[in-house]
């Protein structure tokens, strides 16, 4: 017996170490040569087949070869980062349909904590939202099935399905005695990426969902009706990107662009190899996929001045930070809600073959003026905390293994978020009045009290406050 585990030892280095060259995992310190300067580690891949081999030999089933190696591959990249994963075939495609904005299922946000499924956010327009999930509720059973010891891709599978079929899910919801049963209808979730109307004449409202392929056409073209209903000329605009948890990385340059100087710079990413090192300005070259007119020739001229102010909130993540934090640094528009998400880190895609992939974490972002976005987010210039799940609400910094900020000194959310240069409270009386609404309140809505803030803000009602220099961030 020793000798056979031995064997399969042996085989199992040899053919890890030329999988391991063969995709370049090895240090270079010159690319022209490819001379490797850390050699494998023979020792711990001996240990790794060891234990290969034992369970081969004594678990008490028998176990796929194939299953295992995917576990491994599984493992070591779910101990980097809670976004780092491996992509089987089923999850590839889901990923791909994803971007494009329509899939099947209930439309939940989700990530993984303590071995159960936790809301980060409902998405509007879904059956989740419809049925009141929350931010924060925590998923323990799908129909009769535990998710304690799943993965987050095996639950999102049991999520998803064919349209019109039904699931029954269990939730832990805070300040609630006893689990809520729910029970969803899936459909096709269709995610209109951008939502537009004229608030009033002067001011429009522009709401962004989540950045997918057509979001830079789409939100062009918001631009062009608000500005063609208006019967006066634009005075205020509000972008709303509260809930957004991100999407595509040009889509988000796109959104930017329609609102910067051309060529400033919309953000950049700072990792170990040279593609994990970029810079991105609003430039069609940085947002366009292959030879696409720029769809964002023709706005109208007042886009690159009218007063702005964006809404943000825990909810609001990756490419959703980026477009804040790039018109928040070039002080084109007031930022205004509670403190982001803080996803402030790259996953590029990296095709295995046989339709599998790797998703991993390469590079973190900077906002222009050099602020990494990770585990930190963007702190609004007005903070309001109306929203009174905003501060029970799930961030980057709250996941096990999330990576650092990058910074020399790393700054506390909270003290970051004291720092602040205005912040606005609500008083108890209107948190109770909200707090009593079973239905949640519609962003963009009459009943939205943050973008009736905004709006006092744009019409000079309530006046901007003064801006103070925080030398500590320059």
């Amino acid at each position: 017996m020793h000798n056979t585990i031995k064997k399969i030892g042996l085989v199992l280095i040899g053919a890890l170490a030329g999988v391991m060259i063969s995709l370049n995992f090895s240090a270079v310190a010159d690319k022209a040569t490819q001379q490797v300067v850390h050699p494998l580690p023979i020792e711990e891949l001996r240990s790794f087949t060891q234990v290969f081999g034992r369970i081969k030999s004594d678990y008490v089933e028998p176990v796929e070869d194939k299953k295992l190696i995917i576990e491994a591959i599984n493992g070591m990249l779910v101990g980097l980062d809670p976004h780092s994963a491996y992509l089987d075939k089923d999850d590839y495609r889901e990923l791909q349909i994803g971007t494009q904005g329509e899939f099947g299922g209930l439309g939940i946000q989700v990530t993984m904590e303590n071995g159960l499924v936790k809301v980060i956010s409902p998405i509007e327009d879904t059956p989740a939202f419809s049925a009141g999930i929350k931010t924060g509720d925590l998923i323990i059973k799908l129909d009769d099935t535990a998710v304690k010891g799943m993965t987050l891709s095996e639950a999102i599978k049991l999520m998803r399905g064919k349209p019109k079929t039904s699931i029954t899910i269990t939730i832990i919801r805070e300040g609630e005695a006893e689990p809520l049963v729910f029970t969803l209808v899936r459909d096709i979730i269709k995610i209109q990426s951008v939502k537009s109307k004229l608030v009033e004449p002067g001011y429009g409202y522009i709401r962004v969902t989540q950045f997918q392929e057509n979001t830079g056409k789409n939100l062009a073209q918001a631009i062009l009706n608000i500005f063609q209903e208006s019967p006066v000329a634009m005075k205020g605009l509000v972008l709303d990107l509260r809930n957004d948890p991100g999407g595509l990385l040009n889509g988000a340059v796109a959104v930017s662009a329609a609102f910067l100087p051309q060529d400033a710079l919309v953000v950049y990413t700072d990792g170990r190899t040279d593609e994990a090192r970029m810079k991105l300005h609003a430039n069609p070259r940085f947002y366009l996929r292959g030879d696409d007119k720029d769809f964002l020739e023709g706005l109208p001229a007042d886009i690159k001045t009218v007063p702005m102010i964006t809404l943000v909130n825990g909810g609001s993540a990756s490419a959703s930070e980026i477009v804040a934090g790039a018109l928040q640094d070039h002080e084109r528009s007031v930022v205004m809600g509670s403190q982001t998400f803080g996803k402030g880190s790259v996953q590029t895609i990296l095709p295995l073959g046989n339709e599998t992939a790797i998703k991993l974490t390469t590079a973190r972002y900077y906002t222009p003026n050099g602020k990494s976005i990770q585990a930190k987010g963007i702190t609004p210039d007005i903070i309001d905390e109306s929203e009174e799940e905003d501060s029970r609400r799930l961030r980057e910094a709250d996941l096990s293994r999330h990576l650092s900020n990058g910074e020399a000194k790393e700054i506390d959310q909270d003290a970051a978020a004291e720092k602040t240069k205005t912040k606005t409270k609500v008083d108890a009386k209107q948190g109770d009045e909200n707090e009593e609404k079973s239905e949640p309140i519609e962003f963009g809505s009459s009943e939205d009290l943050l973008l009736v803030r905004a709006m006092n803000y744009l019409k000079g009602v309530t006046p901007f406050p003064e801006k103070k220099t925080d030398k500590s961030d320059s």
